[in-house]
């Protein structure tokens, strides 16, 4: 069985030398919850590099929920193109400060429920808010958290949902704020999803390598 609490140990340092996901990142610039909401709106299925650009552009001229409405939904589109699926974000973006300012008058719900009442937004984008933009306890499952907590034998489940609950009942509560980001940054730069750097890994010893074909 996977050893977690050393496999985070271990990882926290690793991970100090990685460039930091990008919500992690606007919440360090911003520490605005609002921003770290929109930022993993438009986070989805897109590089981080692109959503960065596109949150430069988007926040050069939206500070707050209301600052979307002088906008229409072409030039939302315009500021965070060519983010993935952008034509739909920028009609969820629309529709963010209605919903915000009749349902939550004008404030980011810090829970899972509420926040999945806004527009564009699902579990996984509901979780990182509650973990980033609050910093409680939740449990972001995205396709690296689904796919190494399963390469690893810590769990053994088919969805990111079914991850998602599996890591609820298994994982101590004290890592759920920090596990997303870590495991993304991992992720992203040597627990690859084809061919990850096996031979380098800082924690090998603790990996069953489950699915792992080819490495390096």
């Amino acid at each position: 069985m996977a050893d977690i609490d050393e496999i985070i140990k271990i990882l926290k340092k690793e991970v100090q030398n990685y460039q930091v996901p990008v919500v992690d990142l606007i919440k360090i610039q911003t520490d605005d919850p609002f921003k770290v909401l929109v930022a993993t709106i438009l986070s989805a299925r897109t590089k981080d590099q692109t959503t960065v650009e596109a949150c430069k552009r988007l926040f050069k001229l939206v500070n707050k929920p209301e600052d979307i409405n002088k906008l229409t939904v072409t030039q939302v589109e315009k500021l965070i193109y060519p983010v993935g699926f952008f034509r739909n974000k920028a009609k969820h973006l629309k529709q963010l400060p209605i919903v915000l300012k009749e349902e939550f008058n004008n404030t980011v719900p810090d829970n899972i429920d509420d926040l999945l009442k806004l527009p564009g937004v699902g579990r996984k984008t509901a979780n990182l808010v509650v973990a980033v933009g609050f910093q409680k306890p939740a449990m972001c499952v995205d396709v690296h958290v689904h796919r190494i907590s399963n390469r690893l034998g810590y769990i053994k489940t088919k969805t990111p949902f079914e991850s998602e609950m599996a890591l609820r009942k298994k994982m101590p509560i004290k890592y759920w704020e920090k596990y997303n980001s870590m495991i993304v940054a991992f992720g992203q730069h040597l627990c690859t999803p084809i061919s990850p750097h096996c031979s380098i890994c800082p924690i090998k010893k603790y990996c069953k390598r489950i699915g792992v074909t080819t490495s390096r």
